[in-house]
């Protein structure tokens, strides 16, 4: 994209009441950002939703002025910029309506690498010893998968969920509610030195804006839209992680969440969305993994590198397994435990750390087999 075809973007980006929805609207009608501003008015006003005061707002002459501003301070801050229609824009938002026709970065981030899985974790900012152990452990398991980790670096579960990621070794993406040069809380500034080593942040809000109440709740359509699924942690009845868990289903996203105590405050939201079927019930790594078929996609890999040299070493418990289900082949989880003498609790521990290995498989009816 060229300074030129950027400054008219930035210019339609920043003109009031011109919305993502709209600014598309206006792209496809005339190509690119240069040709809305040169075609005749009567024209635009032909486009579905255009009327004369979005057309007379977008031809203000402050905006070109900011734009200008705003496009020399991505410049001298080297920061990247990338618009809806480039390729390197992230490939799930861009089937989002109302994802953002400008996104804003900084760091080390690549949005479309082949076959890339991108998770997006939220939560509430007063993370209990029960949220913090079941985000990290997640995390840990579900790292043999390599997903980016998209969170909005708050206090709680996205700061948990942002260091879990890096701790073991995987991308992590801050998606933040205000420019790029500021950053929200404070205290965190001391994690973007290594965010940045480790992914990145990223935005669709300008240099001079600031963490407004409403910008977080705008920001939350770009964690729903980039991931695969969003997992909630926790989440008290109400809360921001309770919107972006709505606006992900509204994308036709999988929603998870962790169940909790009926009495637990922090534990009410995700044992509604579990209640009221708008989320999965997440207990561990593999509850995901099944439902986005994760293993399937992975499994011409894992066989190959399986059947070549084992490339896990394995217990005499997963080797007993591993040698029983080669030997009887598919089976149920109680069967499994039945004969080769080993209580439930200590066969599905088992059965996930296998999986995570490639070395089985999950099949729908507690089946298991391997691989």
């Amino acid at each position: 994209m060229t300074d030129k075809e950027l400054l008219f973007l930035l210019t339609m980006h920043r003109a009031p009441k011109v919305g993502d929805i709209t600014a598309k609207k206006l792209l496809q009608h005339c190509g690119c950002a240069e040709e809305v501003f040169k075609e005749k008015k009567r024209n635009l006003l032909k486009i579905d939703g255009i009327g004369e005061y979005i057309v007379d707002m977008l031809h203000q002459k402050n905006n070109f002025m900011e734009a200008e501003q705003e496009l020399q301070f991505l410049r001298d801050n080297n920061y990247q910029v990338v618009s809806y229609y480039e390729e390197e824009y992230p490939r799930n938002l861009r089937h989002c309506v109302d994802g953002p026709i400008l996104m804003f970065s900084r760091g080390n981030i690549n949005f479309n690498h082949p076959q890339q899985k991108i998770l997006s974790v939220v939560g509430t900012r007063q993370i209990t010893s029960y949220g913090i152990a079941a985000c990290e452990k997640f995390i840990e398991d579900i790292s043999y998968f390599k997903p980016i980790i998209l969170s909005g670096f708050a206090y709680g579960v996205d700061i948990c969920a942002h260091k879990a990621a890096m701790k073991n070794g995987l991308q992590t993406i801050g998606v933040l509610a205000h420019g790029l040069n500021q950053m929200y809380p404070k205290t965190h500034a001391k994690y973007c030195s290594a965010m940045e080593e480790n992914g990145g942040f990223i935005s669709d809000f300008w240099s001079d804006e600031g963490p407004e109440r409403n910008n977080f709740l705008k920001r939350n359509r770009i964690i729903a839209g980039m991931a695969d699924a969003t997992i909630v942690i926790e989440s008290a009845s109400k809360g921001g992680s309770l919107v972006t868990a709505d606006i992900a289903a509204s994308y036709n996203r999988e929603v998870f969440a962790v169940p909790g105590r009926a009495t637990d405050k922090f534990s009410e939201g995700c044992n509604n969305l579990i209640k009221t079927q708008q989320a999965h019930m997440l207990t561990s790594a593999a509850d995901l993994v099944y439902v986005l078929g994760w293993n399937l996609e992975e499994e011409e890999k894992k066989s190959t590198s399986v059947q070549k040299q084992l490339f896990v070493d394995m217990n005499e418990t997963e080797q007993a397994i591993y040698s029983y289900l080669q030997k009887q082949g598919k089976q149920l989880l109680d069967v499994i435990a039945l004969d080769c003498k080993l209580p439930i609790h200590q066969i599905s521990a088992t059965l996930l750390t296998m999986e995570m290995k490639g070395l089985i498989r999950p099949l729908p009816g507690k089946l298991f087999e391997a691989v």
